[in-house]
């Protein structure tokens, strides 16, 4: 009876141990709208998350491309808990809270330097609580210089861009655009090489990656690139919803923050390296490429502090302090 008892104790505990096993192991889904599998930082920083979690019993299914979810889509999934994690671009969603706009502001970051000194300053502190009261959380910072290209020449100055329709990648830069004379398309960045294709759009502003990756070279006449005076800089951070990080294990929530840092150092790197292989990639396919010189640089800062930052400053609680927070960043 002794024997039949402890055999009995093994089963039990064997089926116990298998059982935790299994709630250990945790599928999650991670969404984002750039391409995947072909080198564009953002994919490859959802990946190395995903290696590094699998260790951790955390398998996470990475749907690149907007496969999964549309691009503005993605913030409310991540809000109520029906996607899991992403890359995503933060004034996607500044449709719901007005803040984030400042995360892709007209002349507040520059450079990378200063976009490195503002992920630990008081202007993101108060923008992560934003996101952490609404439902999500930052696992690994980025932000990415872009440009402005057109089809029908170079865009130094406001004059330039009188009478274009460009795609703006958010409302602020749609404000400048529109105060210097243009007239906006409202679309994603993937959809900006149709826009473009079929004339619906005769120029574009986004990221050194997403110029790169979506091959909008093969539709421009003209880059305008980010150089010492970059107008464009956006934040495009790895989240995770509230809700499936209050999933994981206390070990497993460890081992999100580790791989988020490591994700981060590795965007770090290659963000810089971006700007120039665009630079590279655009000539190789006969555009050419100008940057701003620091006086076309303010004469924009002028149109921007007239259109983008007024409207920030007058229709986002406390806009003002926030823009002035990023500013004292130096």
């Amino acid at each position: 009876m002794k024997k039949v008892f402890t055999k009995l104790a093994v089963v039990v505990a064997t089926a116990v141990s298998i059982s935790a096993s299994a709630q250990a192991q945790i599928t999650m889904r991670a969404s984002h709208q750039f391409p995947g599998g072909k080198g564009d930082p953002r994919d490859e920083m959802v990946q190395i998350v995903a290696k590094e979690m699998k260790a951790a019993g955390v398998d996470i299914q990475v749907y690149p491309g907007a496969s999964l979810f549309k691009p503005n889509d993605q913030w409310n999934a991540l809000v109520s808990g029906q996607l899991d994690i992403a890359a995503f671009p933060l004034d996607y969603a500044s449709g719901k809270i007005g803040a984030f706009s400042a995360t892709l502001m007209p002349g507040l970051v520059r450079n990378h330097d200063r976009a490195a000194r503002l992920n630990s300053s008081p202007f993101m502190k108060e923008i992560k609580a934003k996101i952490e009261k609404a439902g999500v959380m930052v696992v690994a910072d980025a932000w990415l210089a872009g440009a402005v290209a057109s089809k029908k020449g170079c865009i130094r100055k406001p004059d330039d861009i009188k009478g274009q329709k460009i795609r703006a990648a958010g409302p602020t830069f749609a404000q400048m655009w529109q105060q210097a004379g243009a007239s906006i398309v409202n679309i994603p960045s993937s959809e900006a090489y149709n826009a473009l294709q079929t004339g619906v759009a005769d120029g574009t502003d986004t990221s050194a990656g997403s110029f790169i990756s979506f091959r909008l070279y093969e539709q421009v006449k003209c880059l305008t690139a980010p150089g010492d005076n970059a107008l464009w800089f956006m934040y495009e951070p790895v989240v995770i919803s509230k809700k499936s990080y209050d999933k994981l294990s206390a070990d497993q929530k460890k081992a999100l923050m580790a791989a988020g840092k490591k994700s981060e150092e590795y965007f770090n790197a290659e963000s810089r390296k971006l700007d120039d292989k665009m630079v590279e990639v655009f000539k190789k396919n006969n555009v050419e490429v100008v940057t701003l010189t620091p006086e076309e640089y303010d004469a924009w800062i002028k149109i921007a502090q007239q259109s983008s930052y007024k409207v920030f400053a007058d229709e986002v609680p406390d806009g003002k302090k926030l823009i002035d927070a990023a500013l004292a960043v130096k």
